[in-house]
């Protein structure tokens, strides 16, 4: 009963873990695309000023 118990207990804990773990990959990648997004608007911002930023007069 007490093999049957840890098993369990190392089971739940490993797919608790493992939640964490594609939660976090999730994260990363999720930032990775905000920062890449962000780059290119600012690379577009900076070769075409003129065309992103139109002045009012």
């Amino acid at each position: 009963m007490k093999s049957l118990l840890l098993s369990l207990f190392f089971a739940t804990l490993a797919m608790v873990l493992s939640g964490c773990t594609v939660l976090a990959v999730a994260d990363a990648a999720g930032s990775a695309v905000v920062y890449g997004v962000k780059t290119a608007v600012n690379v577009l911002d900076a070769v075409t000023p003129d065309i992103v930023n139109k002045k009012k007069d």
